[in-house]
């Protein structure tokens, strides 16, 4: 929009540059097609997810940014979960990690969702039935922008979340995706141990090749979790879950929380964390306490689901990476 002072120096001339390079002029970027397409529905996706929860009764809650805890928003954010029962926020997230992938960002946005009186498998439904919802709603409202991504990416994205929609999710225990994987000796040479998380690769063979369609993995080994989670009969696994998608990996984390005061004590002290820094948090459990459970989601893995694009630093509009923050 308006005159160009030298064409010769202008850096995204009309001509095919690859996201790669585009990332380099974040600033001049928007003026592209793909990241106008990518806004578009980076913006639809965010306005519907407020539009779901609302429809279901859930308060949005600005959590704090600044924290005295390396944390989300979640902890803070069932202190109203305990009040006011259904409750989220959706903002951005940091984390100081040098991680130099695909997948990841040192600042991002995250949907975290609570709720009071739902169990593990409750908020597991509520976090499907929340996507559902978000593909019915951009196949019908984005299919233009959609239609051109699916061409620039060379992905089938429109097919597989009219898939989604359509097919169900398999649910299986973390045990049992153990043995998947150390059966699968073709792709992977070294097994996986009871007690390991699963890495990308492990994820993605689950969900793209074993199951080939949306999976959740649940009750993970309590040694790979966060203290929070709540301690299964077994002791030795917590009521949490992922969700993959193919493609993807995953994309949705979520737990019951841990609502016993004594429990909660002993996971502090298993954890080596200190209970003077937590002592508003057992509060929660001192003064009155329900179940209560609840996700997150990563608004940039979604968005690489649903628009076909890998690099999640081309699905927010100025990535922040490890040794990358410029304007």
């Amino acid at each position: 929009m308006g005159d160009v002072f030298n064409p010769e120096t202008y850096p995204i001339s009309p001509k095919l540059h690859t996201l790669e390079y585009l990332r380099n002029f974040s600033h001049l970027r928007p003026r592209t097609n793909i990241i106008g397409a990518i806004t578009r529905i980076r913006h639809f996706i965010a306005q519907e997810i407020h539009t779901f929860l609302n429809h279901q009764g859930f308060l949005w809650i600005a959590t704090p940014l600044i924290t005295t805890l390396n944390t989300e928003g979640q902890l803070h954010l069932e202190c109203y979960a305990c009040a006011l029962s259904k409750v989220y926020t959706f903002g951005p997230t940091f984390r100081a990690e040098n991680s130099n992938t695909t997948r990841h960002l040192a600042e991002f946005w995250m949907i975290e969702v609570e709720a009071a009186f739902l169990n593990l498998d409750e908020i597991l439904f509520l976090a499907y039935k929340m996507l559902k919802n978000i593909f019915k709603s951009v196949l019908s409202t984005c299919l233009d922008d959609l239609t051109f991504l699916e061409k620039k990416t060379n992905t089938n994205l429109i097919n597989r979340m009219k898939k989604f929609i359509s097919s169900g999710i398999d649910v299986i225990e973390y045990t049992e995706a153990v043995k998947i994987i150390n059966n699968a000796t073709e792709y992977f040479k070294t097994p996986l141990h009871w007690g390991e998380d699963f890495s990308s690769e492990h994820e993605k063979y689950l969900s793209d090749i074993y199951y080939k369609k949306p999976i959740i993995i649940k009750n993970y080994p309590k040694i790979i979790k966060a203290f929070y989670m709540r301690l299964n009969r077994d002791q030795k696994t917590v009521a949490s879950a992922d969700i993959l998608l193919p493609g993807i990996g995953e994309i949705i984390g979520g737990s019951q929380r841990e609502e016993r005061l004594k429990q909660l004590n002993l996971s502090l002290k298993e954890n080596n964390l200190s209970s003077f820094n937590y002592y508003w948090y057992q509060d929660l459990r001192k003064y009155g306490t329900v179940p209560h459970s609840g996700f997150g989601l990563g608004l940039e893995r979604l968005l690489s689901y649903v628009t076909g694009i890998k690099n999640v630093r081309d699905l927010i509009p100025f990535p922040r990476a490890s040794k990358h923050a410029n304007f």
